[in-house]
């Protein structure tokens, strides 16, 4: 059997007490085939949600459900995600992309057990002991799961394609699970078994407290799986690998050599009919013990980072999810639409009556029949399907990046018509409040001479004095725009991309000449731009049209301009163009 079934196994049998699992993969598959495993050994009938994307305080923890609330005639409470899975699984995805507040919600559900709402003049406590079960997708070491979440969660696995090969080979594992989980009560352990795995966690750098709390129960729940009424050694170690060595942030000591003992005269053989009995281990071996198994399941690579101090400090960190963004809040009405009001969403009050109105009468009739003649009727009969929501349109700020060749004999005009385009886009761009950087590559790199601004003085303050001429590293070029282009994105803004070039790339990513090499990497590249969506212009500033100019803008996804004699008012309007 797998780690990562057997951990899957001892979940199913304490799920609300070991808080629930990080599973960072990659991998939909296997996470998938992990989360089918985990469901199968659960009770029947228990709640196994997903947490929606984008969802909002109302949706996650309740609140007020309008259309019930104008049919009683008083506040009628709608229960949030976290309330439905009482008793369940709550599966977060993309969790190393939520947000601080968010996590920090989750973990107090965690710790209380409850949603204590108090919001839209309702005030409610309502169950909500569950288990979380997050994904953790990110691509970067700097990406993972907020700390305060992923502290309370027991289990930190990282799943290959071949984690769960093994499965299950016990057909009766439910079954299993299920006797394990009512015996768990009355698992025992002992003084000695705390002491020893608060030492490890002590060891191993996990300083919070809630680690070798979790990894006691987890090792209760590893003897309850096993049929033992006592935690063992062996239930220790399996608690240490699984809770202990994933939140290691330093490599332990070694303890100092020890004087070798005096020599002892051998104990006296054991009189006829004395029953030999196991001698259990003293706590200073059991703490021995259950470190050296959470350094075992310490991975090469991170015990050598350990080493050498580079390991990344998850505490106080959230995930890269960006700049947060007001969705329906914000921005110039343009009509409505047939919603339920949620998120900050504004009911559209004069449209919702509209779409009531053809149905007063026969409503009217209907309440009378269900509530008799003796009930006051309410004035307006409004159902969920009249709700109307305004739309809003706001427009999101531009960013265009000007990516210049700056090399060879003719990169001084080049330059000139960027300095003059970038002045007229800026003189635009006051009035719209958006921003323009520059990129220029030469020699053996690229260079941001202008990080993204509205300053018209900053502008030419940067342009100023930047040489040409050298070779032509496209590939870097477009590299460097494509990390701009993230970073424009991660502040909720609309990156554009205006390469002014001629497309013979002759320098490669490592800075070597070679023309056949460069333009491969160059037009590999720009497929990679094309496939995240980037719109793109291509200005091909070369005296005559270029082959390699025209394939790497169908490799952008890009409109192409041959400009021989391009100038700066040209080249703005074509941006223009492209921009709309």
């Amino acid at each position: 059997m797998s780690l990562a079934a057997v951990a899957a196994a001892l979940l199913a049998v304490d799920p609300a007490g070991l808080g629930g699992a990080v599973l960072r993969t990659r991998s939909a598959s296997a996470a998938q085939a992990w989360l089918d495993l985990f469901g199968s050994l659960l009770p029947q009938g228990t709640p196994l949600q997903r947490l929606p994307a984008g969802v909002d305080d109302a949706a996650l923890l309740g609140g007020l459900d309008l259309a019930a609330s104008l049919a009683l005639g008083r506040p009628s409470l709608q229960p949030g995600v976290l309330a439905r899975c009482d008793g369940g699984v709550l599966v977060v995805p993309m969790a190393e992309r939520l947000s601080p507040g968010l996590a920090g919600r989750l973990a107090g559900v965690l710790d209380r057990g409850v949603v204590d709402l108090q919001r839209e003049g309702l005030a409610a406590v309502q169950p909500a002991r569950l288990s979380i079960v997050a994904l953790d997708e990110g691509a970067d070491d700097d990406e993972h799961l907020p700390f305060a979440l992923a502290d309370r969660l027991a289990l930190h696995l990282v799943l290959a394609e071949d984690s769960l090969a093994d499965g299950l080979p016990d057909p009766e594992a439910p079954a299993a699970v299920s006797a394990a989980r009512a015996r768990l009560a009355q698992v025992a352990d002992g003084p000695s078994l705390v002491q020893a795995l608060c030492e490890a966690a002590a060891a191993l750098g996990a300083d919070s407290l809630r680690a070798p709390w979790l990894a006691l129960r987890l090792a209760r729940a590893a003897a309850a799986l096993d049929g033992s009424a006592q935690v063992q050694q062996a239930h220790a170690d399996l608690a240490a690998q699984l809770v202990l060595g994933p939140r290691a942030t330093r490599v332990p000591q070694a303890p100092p050599a020890a004087e070798p003992p005096a020599a002892q005269e051998p104990p006296p053989p054991p009189e006829p009919g004395d029953e030999e009995t196991a001698v259990p281990p003293s706590a200073e071996e059991l703490a021995e013990a259950v470190l050296a198994a959470a350094q075992a399941c310490l991975p090469a690579g991170l015990l050598a980072a350990l080493a050498l101090g580079k390991a990344a400090q998850a505490r106080g960190a959230g995930g890269r999810a960006g700049a947060a963004q007001r969705g329906q809040s914000r921005g110039r009405p343009v009509g409505s639409r047939r919603a339920r009001p949620r998120a900050g969403q504004r009911l559209h009050l004069v449209d919702t009556l509209r779409a009531a109105a053809p149905w007063q009468s026969l409503r009217a009739r209907e309440w009378a029949r269900q509530a008799g003649p003796a009930a006051v009727p309410p004035r307006i009969h409004v159902r969920t399907g009249d709700f109307h929501v305004q739309r809003l349109r706001q427009r999101s700020r531009t960013t265009t990046i000007f990516v210049v060749d700056a090399s060879g004999s003719a990169a001084l005009h080049r330059l000139a018509e960027a300095k003059g385009a970038v002045e007229l886009m800026l003189a635009d761009c006051y009035v719209r409040r958006d921003q323009v950087a520059v990129l220029a590559f030469r020699g053996t790199g690229a260079e941001l001479v202008l990080p993204p601004t509205r300053s018209l003085a900053r502008a030419k303050r940067s342009l100023a004095g930047l040489p040409g001429g050298g070779g032509t590293p496209l590939a870097s070029a477009l590299d460097a725009a494509q990390a701009l282009v993230q970073a424009v994105r991660r502040k909720g803004e609309q990156p554009l991309l205006v390469v002014l070039t001629d497309g013979r790339a002759n320098v490669t990513r490592d800075g070597n000449p070679g023309r056949q090499q460069a333009a491969e990497e160059a037009l590999a590249q720009a497929r990679r731009l094309q496939a995240e969506g980037v719109s793109a212009l291509l200005v091909d500033t070369a005296p005559q049209p270029q082959p390699t100019a025209r394939a790497l803008a169908d490799a952008l996804g890009a409109s192409y301009l041959p400009l021989p004699h391009a100038g700066a008012a040209q080249v703005s309007a074509a941006v223009r163009q492209v921009a709309a």
